[in-house]
């Protein structure tokens, strides 16, 4: 079987993200490659398992976030001819906490070849009310999942990726919605519409550790809790009126939710799994 190749953003924050690669390795390491990306951090702040260290005057000063940030490491890959090594993509940022002694990558690699429809897999958060829409060591399809731990099939990704003038504003996200907000909406449709599932599954746990922004955003550069959650909305709905037309969060949720039960009417079969 080919390896998972695991994409992690950094950015001034190498104790966490070293924890974090350690994690991994230890209960993942035979079945993926880490490939850690520095998003601006300073020389003195780099995961010693740093890959790839992004330095440009913007980027310093900003950060790349989620959507630039995993446009920009799945390019890399793409570049340096490490593309067809890998089978899969595990694309997180360095506050997702994994339980204590669980298999992660080995388990999602499992489910992507039980599920053959699936292209799109995210592991639960035992905070999320879908965990009881789907029970225990199961598995649903979803039209929206929060996107701090995507789990890509590659054939997916290269049905939707830009080839055409790549780069990290355009290779898998767009990369104009800065701070990722419906990023995630996007992307599930485009799933959807390409005849691929997008999946939650209780069979492994993920959760986003939010005390990062809370507590250290000055180590990270970045806003306060607050003023990112206020920007996170306030530009993600802009971009959304400008791309697409919407005014509102729901209705890009409806358009995504309009591939949803589209798929299921070419897909009968898969019906089981709809929530």
């Amino acid at each position: 079987m080919k390896k998972t190749a695991t994409i992690i953003l950094n950015r001034n924050l190498p104790k966490e993200t070293d924890a974090l690669v350690e994690h991994l390795l230890k209960f993942d390491g035979d079945c993926t490659d880490i490939f850690v990306i520095e998003a601006g951090s300073s020389k003195g702040n780099l995961s010693k398992y740093s890959t790839w260290h992004v330095e440009s005057e913007e980027v310093i000063k900003q950060g790349l976030r989620y959507c630039r940030g995993m446009n920009y490491g799945l390019l890399q890959l793409w570049r340096e001819g490490n593309w067809d090594k890998y089978n899969s993509f595990f694309l997180i940022t360095n506050d997702t906490k994994f339980p204590k002694n669980q298999k992660t990558i080995a388990t999602l690699q499992e489910i992507q070849t039980q599920y053959p429809k699936v292209g799109i897999l995210s592991p639960c958060s035992k905070k999320w009310g879908e965990r009881d829409l789907i029970g225990p060591d199961s598995l649903k399809y979803f039209w929206f999942i929060h996107n701090n731990a995507y789990f890509f099939r590659k054939e997916l990704v290269e049905q939707i990726m830009n080839v055409d003038n790549p780069s990290h504003m355009n290779f898998l996200f767009d990369g104009d919605n800065f701070r990722g907000y419906l990023s995630e909406s996007e992307v599930i449709a485009k799933s959807y519409a390409n005849n691929w599932a997008a999946a939650i599954t209780t069979e492994v746990f993920a959760e986003e550790d939010e005390t990062y922004l809370l507590d250290k955003n000055l180590a990270i550069k970045t806003e306060t809790y607050e003023e990112n959650t206020q920007l996170y909305i306030n530009e993600g709905l802009k971009w959304i009126k400008k791309k697409y037309g919407f005014n509102s969060r729901w209705q890009m949720m409806q358009y995504s939710q309009l591939f949803y039960e589209k798929f299921f009417e070419y897909n009968p079969k898969e019906k089981a799994r709809k929530i």
